[in-house]
C-alpha cells in the first residue's frame, strides 16, 4: 500500500514538473499564458442548447452540426483527459499611448475603413496552430508517445469555456474571455491530450455592474449579459453572413468593413491590453488607416495578392466589396454626394455579382444618386 501511494505521489510530482515545463515552452513559443483544464463542460451544455434553439447562431450551421460534442472534448478526440489552453496577445506594436483612443477616432473618419484589429496582420489560425503543434511535439519528445490534437478556432470546441476552466480568465458580458491583467485582445488555442496533468484553478468574474460592452454595441447584438445574438453582430454580418446584409442593420454598421471591436474598445479592462510578442500580427497593407475608396478599387486579383496570408481572404472578393459598399454608403452621413465616393460606387454598378450590385445601388441611394 505504501509503495503504491509512493508511486502515485512520484507520478503526480512528475506531471506537475512536466506542466511547468510545458508552460515555459509555451512562453518561448510566443504564448502569453497557458493553463490546464479538465474536460467536464456539462455546466455549459444548457446554455449552448438554448443559444442554438433560439437560432442565435444564424447561418453558422457548423455551430449546430456537432451538437453537444462541442462541450464534450473526449467525444471529439477519444482518450482526452486534459486540455492545454493557451492565449497569445495580438495587439499590434505601436507607439500609441492608448490604442483605444486611436481606434475610436478612426471610426469617426467617414471614408476610412475600420478593420478589426485582429485581422490586420497574418491569419492567426496559421500562427497559433503552428506554434501549438511545436509545443505538442516538445511534450512528445519529452515523454514519448502522446495522444493529442491541436485546435485554433478550427473545430467544435468551446474555447472560452475551456480557457476559463484553465484559469486564463472569465467570460465577459460580451461573451469573450477577459483577463484582469490584459483585457481581451488575445487569441485562444488548445491541445487536447491524454495525460492527466494537474489542472489550474478558475478565476472569478470581475465584470461587476459594468455594462459598457452592452450599451456601446451598435446593433444591440448583446441582448443580455453573457448572451449574444450573432445575427445582429457586425462581425457576423461582415464575415459569416454570405448573402445580403439586412437593410435595417446597414446604417448601424458605419465604416466597419471587417469585424467589429466596439465591445472591446469600451471595456475598461482593455486599458491593460498588451502588445503582441510576435511579428505576425504587425499591420499589413496599411489596414489600420486605409481609404475605403482605395480598397473598393481592388480587383479580385489584387484582393487575393494583397491579402495573401490574411484572415480577410476567407470572405472572398464579392463580400469584401459588399461590406465596403455599405461603408461607403454610410459615409453619406457627413460626406453626402462626395465625388470620389460616388465615382467609386458607380464604377461597380455593372459588377457581375448581384450581391455587389445590390449593395452598391443602396450606397448610391444614401448619397442621393439614383443608379
Amino acid at each position: 500500500m505504501y509503495e503504491d501511494a509512493h508511486e502515485r505521489s512520484r507520478e503526480q510530482a512528475d506531471l506537475a514538473a512536466l506542466t511547468q515545463e510545458i508552460k515555459a515552452w509555451g512562453k518561448q513559443l510566443g504564448f502569453a499564458e497557458l493553463g490546464i483544464a479538465g474536460i467536464d463542460l456539462s455546466h455549459a451544455e444548457p446554455g449552448l442548447q438554448a443559444w442554438l434553439a433560439a437560432g442565435h447562431h444564424g447561418e453558422m450551421a457548423y455551430m449546430a452540426a456537432h451538437g453537444m460534442k462541442r462541450a464534450r472534448p473526449a467525444e471529439l478526440v477519444p482518450g482526452t483527459v486534459r486540455v492545454i489552453s493557451a492565449r497569445m496577445n495580438y495587439l499590434p506594436k505601436s507607439g500609441d499611448a492608448d490604442w483605444r483612443v486611436k481606434e475610436r477616432a478612426q471610426m469617426q473618419v467617414a471614408d476610412t475603413a475600420v478593420i478589426s484589429v485582429y485581422a490586420r496582420g497574418r491569419d492567426y489560425h496559421k500562427v497559433l496552430r503552428n506554434r501549438l503543434q511545436q509545443l505538442a511535439e516538445k511534450i512528445e519528445a519529452r515523454i514519448g508517445a502522446l495522444g493529442y490534437r491541436v485546435f485554433t478556432d478550427s473545430a467544435p470546441v468551446l474555447e472560452v469555456e475551456l480557457a476559463a476552466k484553465a484559469g486564463i480568465g472569465w467570460r465577459g458580458k460580451h461573451t469573450l474571455l477577459l483577463n484582469r491583467d490584459v483585457g481581451s485582445m488575445f487569441f485562444l488555442g488548445e491541445i487536447l491530450v491524454d495525460i492527466p496533468l494537474p489542472v489550474d484553478t478558475p478565476v472569478s468574474d470581475h465584470c461587476g455592474q459594468c455594462r459598457a460592452c452592452i450599451d456601446v454595441c451598435p446593433t444591440r447584438a448583446i441582448i443580455a449579459p453573457y448572451q449574444l445574438d450573432a445575427r445582429r453582430c457586425i462581425s457576423y454580418l461582415t464575415i459569416e453572413l454570405h448573402g445580403s446584409i439586412p437593410v435595417e442593420l446597414r446604417p448601424l454598421i458605419g465604416n466597419r468593413v471587417y469585424g467589429c471591436d466596439d465591445c472591446q474598445l469600451f471595456c475598461p479592462w482593455n486599458k491593460f491590453a498588451q502588445q503582441a510578442s510576435v511579428d505576425d500580427f504587425d499591420v499589413r497593407n496599411g489596414l489600420d488607416h486605409a481609404s475605403m475608396v482605395n480598397l473598393f478599387a481592388w480587383s479580385e486579383a489584387q484582393f487575393m495578392r494583397y491579402l495573401e496570408g490574411s484572415p480577410i481572404r476567407r470572405i472572398g472578393h464579392q463580400r469584401w466589396l459588399r461590406n465596403l459598399a455599405v461603408g461607403l454608403g454610410n459615409a453619406a452621413g457627413s460626406m453626402r454626394g462626395d465625388a470620389a465616393i460616388v465615382q467609386a460606387l458607380q464604377a461597380q454598378l455593372q459588377h457581375p455579382s448581384g450581391l455587389v450590385r445590390e449593395h452598391v445601388i443602396w450606397a448610391l441611394q444614401q448619397h442621393g444618386v439614383e443608379s
